[in-house]
């Protein structure tokens, strides 16, 4: 969000003239400090920005310098208005900015480029939602946003597995939506970094003691790697099984990921309509709950167990429909 947060500042500069970093800190709904730094941040970034003391001081942009949305081409205003607010941006309670944001901006461009966005929106919708997921409650989503926008420490109590409820003092760097889950990025008082599901903070106070964020702090880059290393450290429950070749593109849509083919070595009958397949899930659950929902489409050859449990769930239902109603 730093990216975000910076353009805004040049646009504040740039629209309002001088100005000073307090009234900057609440237009942005930031902390004067990271006013500060971000200031520095855009002059070692090249931008000409100005500041000076005293009651007739402030902060400005060089006089020469503008953005400005004629420089948009119609091909980046048309990206730009594809895109609808995200729900991520709603649980925030950022989505009607965002809807005034893009509002300002259509309302701003040269009269030739007027128009852009109702033609975008009248062809093109993204629906960023996938099926099927529910979405997470983070009661405490707004605590955890705040302590990030204002670099403040928090006091916030997890909660771990077995029910175990932790209380910690973290230094919040950063917020991610995956999906529809959001996780915090945060500190410790001993400075060990931790990735936490936002839905396991379960209470947060905001503490008045600011914290300084690492210059060199890269959100994405962090989350890149620590995902990456998630994902390679994730337990792997290995299905092999047969599936109809006409239901191959549905369960590949329903796993949201190819399936492996193979070779079948159990020949015992005609299989000329079925594909052989290895599948990957986490646990022993998730994959018998899968082949169950798929009915008839697929037969699970291995491991032995899940095929026996598979089979006995199927005669437990089987049992309960035959009977009679009430």
């Amino acid at each position: 969000m730093r990216a975000d947060r910076l353009l805004s500042l040049v646009m504040h500069l740039q629209n309002r003239g001088r100005t000073t970093t307090d009234r900057l800190a609440r237009e942005l709904e930031v902390s004067r400090r990271t006013v500060i730094r971000d200031l520095y941040a855009l002059r070692v970034a090249g931008f000409p920005v100005y500041t000076e003391r005293g009651p007739h001081g402030g902060v400005w942009l060089h006089e020469d310098f503008r953005m400005r949305l004629t420089d948009l081409t119609r091909e980046e205003l048309e990206a730009l208005f594809t895109f609808s607010v995200p729900a991520p941006l709603d649980e925030l309670g950022m989505g009607g900015e965002a809807k005034g944001a893009l509002l300002k901006l259509a309302a701003g461009l040269p009269t030739a480029r007027r128009g852009v966005d109702l033609d975008m929106r009248r062809r093109v919708y993204l629906d960023p939602d996938p099926w099927n997921v529910s979405r997470e409650s983070v009661p405490t989503l707004s605590i955890l946003r705040r302590a990030v926008w204002e670099d403040r420490w928090l006091r916030a109590t997890f909660l771990r597995a077995r029910r175990i409820e932790m209380t910690r003092e973290v230094a919040p760097y950063g917020l991610v939506a995956k999906g529809r889950s959001w996780y915090v990025v945060s500190v410790g008082r001993d400075g060990t970094l931790r990735v936490d599901r936002a839905s396991a903070v379960i209470e947060a106070e905001i503490l008045d003691e600011p914290f300084d964020r690492p210059a060199d702090f890269d959100l994405a880059r962090l989350w890149t790697e620590w995902a990456d290393a998630y994902e390679a450290a994730a337990p792997a429950f290995v299905v092999t099984a047969r599936v109809r070749a006409n239901a191959l593109p549905s369960i590949e849509q329903a796993l949201d990921r190819p399936i492996e083919r193979i070779a079948d070595s159990h020949v015992a009958r005609d299989i000329s309509d079925w594909t052989a397949v290895r599948m990957t899930f986490d646990y022993f659950d998730p994959a018998r709950s899968f082949a169950l929902a798929h009915g008839g489409a697929i037969e699970v050859l291995d491991p032995p167990a899940l095929r026996l449990s598979v089979a006995d769930y199927a005669r437990q239902t089987c049992a309960r429909y035959e009977a009679p109603a009430g």
